[in-house]
């Protein structure tokens, strides 16, 4: 079944070029879809557009429907319990979108309790399981921590746990990995796994590394100046790519016996 459906979508910014330009994609239930490109291509705003987080100064046309239902036509109570309890979001940046001045613990405890029927303690058992879970040790600390006493890559972990912690439906993953070491991030992606073996979570991924985007994914989609100029099954887009600007994404990855690498420490 088809829950996410994009047609024709496109979002520009005080009248300016369009930050995505007339994207459309159906992703099926229990799917995993990455979107690759490069830096300023529109991945990172066509998942605030999905998730109706777009600022004032955007304007969208076009539509997009979750589970049936169009974003644009949701008051603001809707979208709230769509957020949360049906989608959840981990964005590229955490710490941005966290309180500066209120404890971990807090900020857990109100976004389970505005989104489940949680008791306080329960709050409490649930986090301390999810930080387990993302391998941050020491979970009573980080929950009195305030978020400048955490690392970047401590918030990170501290983000993708809570936005894992209702199992939602939809998960939509901002450069999920990237504050974060190699070890920790090949951890996050088996949990991001377990999501969909388990409860049959929908993965939108937006990254960088190709590794992980044909390790996770079903299908990979390429933007480019805010356009999708390719989407296709995971092993077709990476063996027999049709757009000569995927060829040059993929050309461009360097691996460790790579001839650029050459006299270079590693």
């Amino acid at each position: 079944m088809e829950i996410l459906t994009v047609k024709n979508y496109s979002i520009t910014y005080d009248g300016v070029k369009s930050a995505v330009d007339r994207v459309s994609l159906g992703i099926d239930e229990g799917e995993i879809v990455s979107i690759v490109g490069e830096s300023g291509s529109g991945k990172s705003t066509l998942l605030h557009g999905i998730l109706g987080l777009l600022p004032r100064s955007a304007a969208s046309k076009g539509t997009v429907h979750v589970f049936g239902r169009e974003i644009a036509e949701m008051n603001p109570a809707e979208l709230r319990k769509l957020r949360g309890e049906q989608i959840a979001m981990i964005f590229q940046d955490t710490g941005r979108y966290m309180n500066p001045i209120s404890r971990i613990g807090a900020q857990f405890r109100q976004y389970l309790r505005c989104h489940g029927n949680y008791s306080p303690a329960e709050c409490d058992a649930e986090a301390l399981d999810l930080l387990r879970r993302v391998h941050l040790a020491d979970g009573e600390r980080v929950l009195r921590s305030y978020p400048f006493e955490l690392s970047g890559g401590m918030r990170q972990r501290v983000g993708i746990a809570m936005a894992m912690a209702l199992k939602p439906r939809l998960l939509l993953a901002d450069e999920p990995t990237s504050a974060l070491d190699v070890t920790v991030q090949a951890q996050i992606v088996r949990q991001m796994m377990d999501l969909r073996e388990k409860y049959g979570t929908t993965i939108i991924l937006v990254t960088h590394n190709m590794g992980v985007a044909a390790y996770m994914s079903d299908r990979i989609g390429v933007m480019r100046d805010g356009a999708l100029v390719e989407l296709g099954p995971t092993e077709r887009v990476i063996h027999v790519p049709e757009n000569t600007y995927t060829r040059d994404l993929l050309g461009a990855v360097i691996e460790l016996d790579d001839e650029r690498m050459a006299g270079r420490a590693i």
